[in-house]
């Protein structure tokens, strides 16, 4: 039996992802509308505050495409709190105009390769990236992923050596984009359909391109990566919430 990797896990991680019942919103009246976005802004104050307590952290992007309209990721220190904020939003009115249509659970996670008298929850920069303040970039992009497991190309029966071989060239590709894309990495074995969740955060949307396509050549995606569907979003500020929401 191959030795497992032994993670280091952080906060709780819930991708909601959401499409607009714009017909119906626009019937109800504008007062109506207003009061929906007035609830909503009022739970992302309560999430602000959460935030700036260093008690879990939060982002709000629109999203391209037709796989959703925004999407809402929350991370939080117990399974139980994401369970509570999920609801939360499903109870206001808002949410009566909305369609689920995708979401991922998971937790913030790194794979410990320290050496074993190294205590990793002292090292405060493990600590800044097991329990992140996601940033404000402009853009956002998530994808969920496997490691093969078919034949001879199955990641799970090679020795731990050449896995952690294979990740510290395959980390080289990502820490070449440091200052352009930050990534945070969930797992999600046990949690999701996919073993882990991607998201990543820039200020170029380029830059999403360019990283997927150039880890694409690396052996570690090239002959053992797995990729669910890709989502891209624009940031959604709180001053342009309203803006979005408006309809005539």
């Amino acid at each position: 039996m191959s030795e497992a990797v032994k993670t280091l896990d952080g906060w709780y991680c819930l991708h909601d992802f959401r499409a607009m019942d714009w017909t119906t919103w626009k019937m109800i009246s504008p007062e109506e509308r207003q009061a929906a976005i007035h609830e909503f802004l009022g739970l992302i104050e309560k999430w602000n505050r959460t935030q700036d307590d260093k008690k879990g952290s939060h982002a709000l992007y629109t999203v391209v495409g037709q796989k959703a309209d925004f999407m809402m990721m929350i991370l939080r220190p117990t399974m139980e709190e994401l369970n509570e904020i999920e609801t939360e939003f499903n109870k206001t009115k808002l949410a009566e105009f909305t369609v689920p249509t995708h979401s991922y659970v998971s937790v913030v996670e790194l794979g410990n390769y320290l050496p074993s008298d190294q205590d990793p929850y002292q090292n405060p920069e493990i600590l800044a990236r097991l329990y992140p303040t996601l940033p404000k970039a402009k853009y956002i992009c998530f994808y969920p992923m496997d490691k093969r497991r078919q034949g001879e190309d199955n990641w799970y029966m090679l020795p731990m050596e050449e896995r952690r071989s294979l990740m510290r060239s395959h980390g080289m590709i990502g820490r070449s984009y440091a200052g352009k894309v930050k990534q945070i990495i969930t797992g999600s074995v046990g949690f999701d359909d996919y073993e882990w969740g991607v998201t990543l955060f820039s200020d170029d949307v380029l830059q999403f391109k360019k990283l997927v396509y150039e880890m694409r050549f690396d052996e570690v995606s090239a002959r053992y990566g797995e990729f669910g569907s890709f989502f891209v979003g624009n940031i959604l500020e709180v001053d342009r919430i309203e803006s979005f929401l408006h309809v005539n």
